[in-house]
């Protein structure tokens, strides 16, 4: 069960951490900033493609945009009287 553990932070850790080198890719203002921090997602995820991951990244934002933005957890979205999951 520890290597399990062990694997399961590995993944988290590099979740969080490819999710933060993203955000920065796109507030890069310089190619040489930009290339830095692609170097480094490569490192973590040499399959990573930028142009897919990007032109995801966008429509999606659009399709958020177009729907009023990010869906909130709440009580509407829960049937009235139903029993609640866990």
């Amino acid at each position: 069960m520890v290597e399990r553990r062990i694997e399961l932070n590995r993944r988290y850790h590099r979740k969080k951490k490819m999710a933060k080198l993203k955000e920065r890719l796109l507030k890069a203002k310089t190619s040489t900033d930009r290339d830095t921090i692609v170097a480094k997602i490569m490192r973590i995820s040499p399959w990573w493609n930028e142009e897919i991951a990007m032109a995801g990244k966008q429509g999606r934002m659009a399709a958020s945009a177009q729907a009023g933005g990010p869906k909130t957890k709440g009580s509407s979205q829960r049937p009235a009287g139903g029993p609640r999951r866990k």
